[in-house]
Formats: C-alpha cells, sequence, structure tokens
C-alpha cells in the first residue's frame, strides 16, 4: 500500500509543484535548484524516494513479474487525481486502459507472489531454502539459479 500511494501522491505533488512552482524553471541552474525546493516538488520527491525504497523491499521479498502489476495501481490512482485535481480529460481510451489495470492487478495478485525455487522452498520447509531430497526443482529455474551464480562470480 505505501508502494502504491506514495508512488501516485508523490507525481501528483511533483505535478502540482511544476505546474505552479517550476512554470519559470529553465536551464540555469539557480532556478533548477529553486524549483527542486519548493514545498511541493520536494514533497513530491521525498515521496518518491520513499516509493523508491519501498518497491526495493517489495522486489526483495517478492517476484518482479508479481511486484510491477500489483503495483502498477499507482497509475490508476494517479489518472484519477489527475482528472479531478488538474481537470484532465481521460478518454474512452484511457479509461479502458485503465480497467485493464485493474483487471491485471486482480489477475496477478490471486496468483503466487514468489516463485524462485529457494524461496518456495523456504515457504514449503522453513528450512533457510533447502529442499526436500524428493522435491523435484523446475529445470527452468535451476538454470535461472546457475546464470546468477555465474554472476556472483564473475563481480
Amino acid at each position: 500500500m505505501i508502494v502504491v500511494l506514495s508512488q501516485a501522491l508523490g507525481n501528483w505533488s511533483l505535478a502540482w509543484g511544476m505546474k505552479h512552482d517550476g512554470a519559470h524553471m529553465a536551464l540555469a541552474p539557480l532556478a533548477v535548484l529553486r524549483t527542486i525546493f519548493s514545498p511541493w516538488v520536494g514533497l513530491g520527491i521525498v515521496l518518491l524516494i520513499l516509493w523508491l525504497l519501498s518497491r526495493m523491499a517489495l522486489l526483495s521479498w517478492a517476484d518482479l513479474s508479481y511486484v510491477l502489476p500489483v503495483t502498477s495501481v499507482g497509475y490508476v490512482i494517479s489518472a484519477i487525481l489527475g482528472k479531478y485535481s488538474f481537470a484532465e480529460e481521460i478518454s474512452a481510451a484511457r479509461w479502458a486502459g485503465i480497467a485493464l489495470i485493474v483487471a491485471g492487478t486482480a489477475l496477478v495478485g490471486r496468483t503466487q507472489r514468489n516463485t524462485t525455487e529457494a524461496a518456495l522452498a523456504v515457504e514449503r520447509t522453513g528450512r533457510g531454502g533447502v529442499l526436500p531430497e524428493d522435491a523435484e526443482p523446475d529445470p527452468s529455474r535451476v538454470r535461472c539459479a546457475r546464470f546468477h551464480e555465474k554472476l556472483e562470480t564473475r563481480t
């Protein structure tokens, strides 16, 4: 919930600040700094930093293919905020896209949040990722794990 709200409210705050304080922004360094430190733009930056940190936390315990669709609800909230705060026109095609995002989020939300072999082993066994001897790992996940091991040995 934090990741969704901080994204939507951070983007809204940035938009509000840029529409009111950023109109005079140019490529001049002082004008850029003045805009960055204006209250609404600054709040937007802080909220988007919170969004980034909370998204990083989510990605540490759930699959990318789960986190991104589920957190895309923030785009729906942003569109609604834009319509009612800035009087933005949202066409039927945009509303249809928003409906597809909601439907996709509902579908993804019904799936398992983490499908990596090690995480599944932790969830199934509670033994720190040690698979039971009779477990058959998925070959595609084994290839992925080997790829990551190779990357780690190179660095």
